[in-house]
């Protein structure tokens, strides 16, 4: 029994694993084999736990939203300042997706695999988190500090930020709380009521 790890542990690893390989290879490109031996399982006791290839699809795309949506909820509600929720906002998005960049990737890449229940599920957690955004824009409105929440507006604001996976450097010579504080200020000048 000393010898064994705790089954958390090795479906952690799984899912580290996994995220790093469909990110490089994509989904489609890797191989339940590869993913078993770099996970250092065969391929039974992988399936053991993961179940399928798309479950762990999902399971990967689901972390990285619910980190997301969990560092968003605390975010707005840590203050009653519209502005200071989106600032709070985001600076919780860029350092999640710092954090898990490879889940980011593997996420806007390859949740179009996704299928059936797995799709749905996917969906109604993205649309639970761009609702964050859209009720603050909306609280904003009300209080006169932002002159628009329409969908396309909220659509370009998460659109900014999510392509910053793209480019952004969590060891690189800016860090990445001086990019949200800078990505902050351009969108609250380019939402700002006159």
């Amino acid at each position: 029994m000393s010898g064994e790890q705790p089954a958390d542990s090795t479906r952690d690893r799984i899912l580290q694993v996994a995220s790093q390989i469909f990110a490089v290879k994509g989904y489609h490109g890797a191989g339940v084999s590869e993913l078993g031996e770099a996970a250092g399982l065969q391929r039974g006791a992988l399936y053991y736990h993961i179940g399928s290839k798309e479950d762990l699809l999902f399971d990967l795309c689901k972390r990285h939203v619910d980190e997301a949506l969990t560092r968003g909820r605390a975010a707005v509600a840590s203050t009653p300042d519209p502005r200071e929720q989106l600032r709070r906002l985001v600076h919780a998005h860029l350092n999640t997706l710092a954090e898990r960049r490879s889940d980011v990737i593997v996420a806007e890449h390859e949740m179009r695999s996704l299928t059936g229940d797995r799709s749905v599920r996917l969906r109604a957690l993205r649309r639970e988190y761009q609702s964050l955004f859209e009720e603050v824009f909306e609280r904003g409105v009300a209080a006169g500090v932002f002159r628009t929440a329409h969908p396309i507006d909220v659509m370009g604001v998460l659109g900014l930020l999510n392509y910053t996976y793209v480019w952004l450097d969590p060891k690189g010579p800016t860090s990445v709380d001086e990019i949200a504080e800078r990505l902050v200020v351009l969108i609250i000048d380019g939402m700002a009521a006159h």
